[in-house]
């Protein structure tokens, strides 16, 4: 573009058709400053704009989402008595819609004198970007009536609509199927995506498979959406992933060339099942075909290796990238937060931060994470400050995030304070708070929030459930909570391992040890260490050696190179003054060659 603005420089008088090609160029390679500072230099010189130069400045205001500028270029096609034509009322249109300003591009519609296919196929794009399902039908329905013809674009854009996982939609879908095949448009490779998306989307992955297998020539883009689309539903399964893998064989064995959506497919095939092995050779795949600097498969690759426990793989990853987005960041500092390496994560954080980059809403939500579990409250406040500095405050996540740092850094006041600011506070802002003050023994102010969360109409989830049974724990109240514990079924929360060993916490702190240990043979989990280890505690706080002992050596028997069972049954002899019996699994300890690991302090 540089050397086509210095012949233009060059030229004596350059026309309208330059100034018109300039603007063209600018927006196509997306510099749309100087697109619209040739459209001002046009109008200083004088010329009669045409509709190709309204066209390109409004398709800057499009791409650039500046309804302001827009709607003073409209007034500029007004006055120059333009507005007739059906080329730019298209133009308009489309820039309406793409600056979700939906209604005035109806409004245009309607009152327009001279209207074509493409004025109806830009109105329905502008629907399906705004996810108006209704008005879409009716269009096309209206649109069928003018006597209108259907194309593939309208097709396919109409399509988009009919994603919706409902009867109704598969319905539509449907019935627009039957019409494309009788229209001819079923070989068409967009509406042929569009249908395989559309079946996936809906769930209906026997009637996609069908489809795909009935489509002649078929390219990447199909076998991307069918890959895609059978990886769609919400937990993938081991066959799902199977299938992917044998379309993803197809592929290699039909000679297409994989992209960059097919690679990240099946990394997130890989993901969701955990094969770590297939993973890498999908890796080795992606640098055969040189795409592993692509932003989108190394924050993918970034998440397999994390998942795997090699951040340093996914290191070398993040490094090697040239372009290094604020996605790839976040990924990367995630990465160390799942793995528990706070000090890297705040590490990467303080990187980013002196090459100027700026992050988001979800990198200040990790690293507030990272305080939170280093317990660093100093940091936690710099961050915080970070947070009030760059408007991040208003984010409900970043929200979410100060409350549990403040909490878990024993700071109950900053969160408290943090929550009362929070406007409409969701069932995570909820369940922090009432954790954080069942953690700090504020046993009364947990339960009164959890009865005021249900009055604001916030349905409490399984997290929710172990504030109030820690709650309860901390404060005594037994009854009370296995009356919350009884309630979850109703509430339609199904009791996990945590919440049976809240209430095997519940017992064994108000000492009732026997009740503990018939709750955990009743259970459905009485083969879990972790019952059994939740119950032994509870008896070396009452001395209680004989179901210490039944205790620790169920957890024995389960964890057999466990030390922390030997040492807990060790204490609770030594601090009954058993000596004969403590000196014994000591030499039990020795015998089986279990070692106490070593304790580690930040102090």
């Amino acid at each position: 573009m540089d050397v086509a603005h210095r012949l233009f420089d060059k030229m004596s008088k350059p026309n309208l058709v330059s100034y018109n090609s300039l603007i063209s160029g600018y927006t196509q390679m997306g510099t749309f400053d100087k697109a619209l500072h040739v459209f001002v230099e046009a109008r200083k010189a004088c010329l009669k704009l045409d509709k190709f130069t309204y066209a390109g400045a409004l398709n800057v205001c499009a791409q650039t989402g500046d309804l302001k500028l827009g709607k003073l270029i409209h007034g500029l096609i007004l006055v120059s008595g333009l507005i007739e034509k059906a080329f730019l009322t298209n133009s308009l249109i489309d820039m309406y819609c793409k600056c979700e300003c939906v209604d005035q591009a109806r409004f245009l519609f309607e009152n327009s004198q001279e209207l074509d296919e493409i004025s109806w196929n830009t109105l329905i794009a502008g629907y399906v970007r705004l996810n108006k399902k209704e008005e879409i039908l009716k269009l096309l329905i209206s649109m069928h009536r003018n006597g209108l013809e259907l194309n593939t674009y309208t097709m396919g854009s109409v399509l988009k609509a009919c994603c919706t996982n409902t009867d109704v939609g598969i319905m539509c879908g449907k019935m627009l199927h039957g019409c494309i095949m009788k229209l001819g448009f079923d070989i068409d490779v967009v509406v042929g995506t569009a249908l395989l998306d559309m079946y996936a989307k809906n769930g209906e992955l026997n009637s996609a498979i069908k489809t795909f297998k009935s489509m002649p020539n078929r390219n990447i883009v199909m076998y991307n959406a069918m890959i895609s689309g059978i990886l769609e539903t919400e937990s993938i399964s081991k066959e799902c992933t199977n299938e992917a893998c044998r379309l993803f064989f197809e592929v290699q064995r039909q000679g297409l060339k994989p992209s960059k959506f097919t690679f990240s497919s099946m990394l997130k095939a890989c993901i969701a099942v955990e094969d770590f092995v297939y993973g890498k050779q999908i890796h080795a795949q992606i640098c055969k075909y040189n795409l592993q600097s692509d932003e989108f498969i190394v924050s993918a690759l970034i998440e397999l290796y994390s998942l795997m426990g090699s951040t340093e793989d996914g290191l070398k990853c993040f490094i090697s990238t040239p372009r290094r987005d604020i996605v790839l960041w976040t990924s990367m500092i995630a990465g160390y937060m799942q793995n528990g390496q706070f000090e890297s994560a705040l590490s990467l954080f303080y990187e980013l931060m002196a090459c100027g980059g700026r992050p988001d809403e979800f990198t200040i939500s990790n690293i507030l994470s990272a305080c939170a579990d280093l317990a660093t409250a100093r940091l936690g406040e710099q961050v915080h400050g970070h947070v009030v500095k760059s408007g991040f405050g208003s984010f409900r996540i970043v929200q979410n995030s100060q409350i549990c740092m403040y909490a878990k850094c024993g700071d109950v006041n900053s969160a408290d304070l943090i929550f009362r600011e929070t406007k409409n506070p969701d069932v995570v802002s909820w369940s922090v708070m009432i954790c954080s003050c069942a953690q700090h023994g504020c046993a009364k102010d947990a339960l009164n929030l959890f009865g005021l969360m249900k009055e604001h109409g916030i349905r409490p989830n399984h997290i929710t459930y172990v504030g109030v049974l820690s709650a309860c724990s901390y404060g005594g109240l037994v009854e009370e909570g296995l009356k919350y514990f009884e309630s979850m079924k109703d509430g339609g929360v199904e009791a996990s391992i945590e919440h049976y060993c809240c209430v095997v916490d519940l017992f064994g702190r108000a000492g009732r040890l026997a009740e503990a240990e018939n709750f955990i043979l009743a259970s459905g989990f009485k083969n879990n260490p972790i019952m059994w280890r939740a119950l032994l505690s509870s008896c070396r706080v009452y001395k209680d050696t004989v179901a210490g002992k039944r205790a620790a050596m169920k957890v024995i028997e389960l964890e057999p190179q466990d030390s922390s069972s030997y040492v807990l049954l060790h204490n609770i002899y030594a601090d009954a003054a058993v000596e004969p019996m403590a000196a014994r699994i000591r030499e039990l300890m020795q015998q089986r060659g279990v070692r106490k690991e070593p304790g580690l302090s930040w102090i």
